[in-house]
C-alpha cells in the first residue's frame, strides 16, 4: 500500500534511511503509519508538535557486550540490547528475548509494537524491549546462570520499578527471570518489582504463565461472539509449543474447541483426535524436548519436518503463536481455501503483510498481535501492581481482570476502526486506539 499522505510517506522514508537493514522494524512502522492516515487528517496537531516524528524514534538505545564462561572454562561474548522506546504513559515495559536471531532491528520492532500493545491494555505502562543473541538451548543451568548474571550486571544500571520493568520472551522463562532477578537484587540491594514473570515464591503473579495464551483466547472468543459465533465445536490449529501455544490450547479446549496441531522450530504434529496437552507439557515444559516426541505415544498423530506446512491442515480457527512472519501469503491462502473463519495472532507480528491482506480480502476475522496477545503484558502490569502493594491476588481475581482487559481491547479496537471509517479492520483499529492514548499523553507533556 502506498501512502496517500505525503507527510507519512516522507516520514517512512526517513525511518528507512535512519534504520537501514532492519526489515522487521520497517514492516512494523509501515503498518502503524498506514493505519494513522485518517487520524492525522483529523488531528494535524500531531504533525505540528512532532508526535509522529518522535514516536518512531526510540527515547534510548542501550547496547552492550555480555561476556560469560561456559562449563569448560571457555569465554564467550554475546551482545545485549535494551531499547526504551516510549515512556509517555508509564515506565518502559517489555520482554527480554534470548535467541540467535536477535539484533538491534528485531528489538526495535518489538519495542515499537510494545508501545501500542501496552497502551491498549489501559494500564500505565510504556513501550520497551530487550534481549541478546545468546541461545539458551543446549546450555546447562550453570551456563545460563552465568550468562544471565553477566547480562544483568550491565542492564541493572538502566532499569528499575519506576523506570523500566523487563519481563520474559522467547528464550527467557522462569529459570532465566530468577537468575536475572537474583543478580539485580545483589547489585542494587533492593527488593522491588523490577522484573515480571517471577516465581510465585518471590513476587510473581498467579496466572502470569497462562496469561498470553488465555488472553489470546479471550480476545478471539469476544471477536467471535461479536459475530454470533464461538470456539464451541471448532477445529483449531496453533503454531508453536511454548507457553503461549500450550495455554492457548488449554483455554481453547476449555471453551469447547478441539486443537489438532502444534509445532516447534523443527516441524509440526497433527493429531486428529485432539492434542493431548499433558503429553505436550511433559515434553516441552519438563523435559525441554522436541515436539516430534509426541508421536511416539500417540499412534494416530503424525509429525512433519518443517513448520510452514502446519497451515495446510483444515481448521476453523488458526492461532499463530511461534514467531514473526511465520505465516506467509501461501499459508494464508491454504487456510482460506480450507474454510478458516478466524485468525488471531499469539506471537509478535507472525503474519506477513501479504497474509494479512489475504485474510482481510477474504472476509476472515483477523485479530492482530498487538491486541490479541496483549494478555501477557497486561498480567505483567498486574504483577507490578501487586508488587507495589506487597500483596497478591488469587488466580481467579487475576484471570477475571485479564478477561475484562482483553474484552475491552477488542471493543476499543473495533470502535476506533469504525470511528475512522475502517469498520471491521481490527489491525487499523488496534493501531489507532493504541496510538491516540500515547499521542495525547505526549502532547500534554510538551516536546520531549
Amino acid at each position: 500500500m502506498a501512502f496517500k499522505n505525503q507527510y507519512l510517506a516522507d516520514l517512512m522514508e526517513t525511518v528507512k534511511k535512519r534504520n537501514p537493514n532492519e526489515p522487521e522494524f520497517h514492516q512494523a512502522v509501515t503498518e502503524v503509519l498506514e493505519s494513522l492516515e485518517p487520524v492525522i487528517e483529523k488531528h494535524p496537531e500531531y504533525i505540528k508538535m512532532g508526535v509522529l516524528d518522535s514516536i518512531v524514534e526510540p527515547e534510548r538505545i542501550i547496547k552492550f557486550r555480555v561476556p560469560w564462561i561456559d562449563d569448560k572454562g571457555n569465554v564467550h561474548v554475546n551482545r545485549g540490547f535494551r531499547i526504551q522506546f516510549n515512556s509517555a504513559i508509564g515506565p518502559y515495559k517489555g520482554g527480554l528475548r534470548f535467541h540467535p536471531s536477535v539484533y538491534e532491528g528485531i528489538i526495535k520492532f518489538l519495542g515499537f509494537e510494545q508501545i501500542f500493545k501496552n497502551s491498549l491494555t489501559g494500564l500505565p505502562i510504556g513501550g520497551g524491549k530487550g534481549g541478546s543473541d545468546f541461545d539458551p538451548k543446549g546450555k546447562s543451568d550453570m551456563e545460563v546462570m552465568r550468562f544471565c548474571q553477566s547480562f544483568m550486571t550491565e542492564l541493572a544500571k538502566h532499569i528499575g520499578p519506576d523506570t523500566d520493568v523487563p519481563a520474559g520472551d522467547i528464550g527467557v522463562g522462569a529459570r532465566e527471570i530468577g537468575y536475572l532477578f537474583g543478580q539485580y537484587k545483589r547489585l542494587r540491594d533492593e527488593y522491588s518489582g523490577v522484573l515480571t514473570g517471577k516465581g510465585l515464591t518471590y513476587g510473581g503473579s498467579l496466572a502470569r504463565t497462562e496469561a498470553t495464551g488465555y488472553g489470546l483466547c479471550y480476545y478471539t472468543e469476544e471477536m467471535l461472539n461479536d459475530h454470533d459465533d464461538s470456539f464451541k465445536g471448532k477445529t483449531v490449529v496453533i503454531s508453536g509449543s511454548g507457553n503461549v501455544a500450550i495455554f492457548a490450547t488449554q483455554k481453547a479446549t476449555a471453551l469447547g474447541a478441539k486443537v489438532v496441531a502444534l509445532s516447534d522450530s523443527n516441524g509440526y504434529i497433527h493429531d486428529p483426535d485432539g492434542i493431548d496437552l499433558d503429553a505436550v507439557k511433559e515434553i516441552k515444559l519438563v523435559k525441554r524436548g522436541r515436539i516430534k516426541e509426541y508421536v511416539e505415544n500417540h499412534p494416530n498423530a503424525t509429525y512433519t519436518e518443517g513448520c510452514r506446512g502446519i497451515w495446510t491442515i483444515p481448521c476453523d480457527i488458526a492461532l499463530p503463536c511461534a514467531t514473526q512472519n511465520e505465516l506467509d501469503e501461501d499459508g494464508a491462502k491454504a487456510l482460506i481455501a480450507n474454510g478458516v473463519k478466524a485468525v488471531c495472532e499469539g506471537a509478535n507480528m507472525p503474519s506477513t503483510p501479504e497474509a494479512v491482506h489475504a485474510f482481510q480480502s477474504a472476509g476472515v476475522l483477523f485479530g492482530p498481535a498487538k491486541a490479541a496477545n496483549a494478555g501477557g503484558v497486561a498480567t505483567s502490569a498486574l504483577e507490578m501492581s501487586q508488587n507495589s502493594m506487597r500483596y497478591s491476588w488469587t488466580f481467579e481475581e487475576v484471570d477475571a481482570k485479564l478477561h475484562d482487559i482483553m474484552v475491552n481491547i477488542y471493543h476499543n479496537s473495533a470502535k476506533a476502526a469504525k470511528e475512522y471509517g475502517m469498520e471491521g479492520n481490527l489491525v487499523a483499529g488496534a493501531n489507532i486506539a493504541g496510538f491516540l492514548k500515547v499521542a495525547n499523553a505526549m502532547l500534554a507533556q510538551g516536546v520531549c
